[in-house]
């Protein structure tokens, strides 16, 4: 068997569908591009169509096919709806990837009940709703992979992003118990926790002392790269590279959870 024989048959998605919420955005829009060239036929869900449409272009231009649905992850029915459309368009839903998420930068004191409950919908009542919604078709389809996104915030805390931190933390622990729900019923649930990355959540966030200390805190001593998040995301997605793979995370943070301290 030639090598890339190999790794088609080891990380190769042809013929499955994969769903990226928050697939417009810079991290869900790598994501969406590293898992069609992987050979998965993309649906990219987001908020608005324009950025749907924007993120399709790019991932034709690589090479992938894809399609889109807009979606408002702050209501269940509209998840239900997204779940149909891409049965719809595709006849099938193999992977889903939660990659939606925002952020609000404050102290403790001066946080408000509104950034709470917005970022709490956003990021882990969304993810909730998702696996509930598409895992139940999975695991009447037979199977499937769900990648939640999650963050060093999952594990560690850090300053003025308390409801973020949170949410995290949360989505680390839900999939946990997702994992051990669907353990016997095919279908596989883990989490990516990235470090720093460009992200458009946290750019406004990144003062220079800011940045300073994250550097010193992280061993290779740069911020990630977007693209740099599709190596674990194709590990967990695989059927076959990931087939005993369940119930765990990946840290892709260039150091930064192992050089806490």
């Amino acid at each position: 068997m030639s090598v890339s024989s190999y790794l088609e048959e080891m990380f190769g998605l042809t013929g499955q569908t994969a769903v990226v919420v928050g697939g417009a955005g810079v991290l869900g829009g790598s994501l969406c591009e590293g898992l069609a060239q992987a050979g998965a036929h993309i649906v990219v869900a987001d908020l608005t169509e324009e950025g749907c449409k924007a993120r399709i272009k790019t991932i034709e231009a690589v090479g992938g096919k894809a399609s889109y649905c807009t979606v408002n992850v702050t209501q269940r029915d509209s998840i239900e709806q997204l779940l149909a459309e891409t049965l719809k368009q595709t006849g099938r839903a193999d992977i889903l990837v939660n990659a939606a998420g925002v952020n609000a930068g404050t102290s403790f004191l001066d946080a408000t009940d509104a950034d709470w409950d917005r970022i709490m919908t956003i990021n882990l009542r969304a993810v909730f709703q998702a696996c509930q919604v598409f895992g139940r078709h999975m695991i009447s389809a037979g199977g499937g992979a769900i990648v939640n996104i999650g963050s060093v915030n999952s594990h560690l805390p850090l300053s003025r992003v308390f409801a973020y931190a949170a949410s995290k933390s949360g989505v680390l622990n839900l999939s946990r118990n997702i994992a051990h729900d669907f353990g016997t019923k095919g279908v596989r649930v883990n989490v990516i926790c990235p470090g720093f990355f460009p992200a458009e959540q946290n750019r406004k966030l990144l003062t220079q002392e800011r940045i300073d200390n994250i550097m010193n805190h992280t061993p290779m001593r740069r911020f990630g790269e977007p693209q740099e998040l599709i190596g674990a995301l194709l590990l967990l997605a695989s059927r076959k590279a990931g087939s005993f793979i369940t119930g765990t995370h990946v840290n892709v943070d260039g150091g930064f959870t192992a050089a806490w301290f």
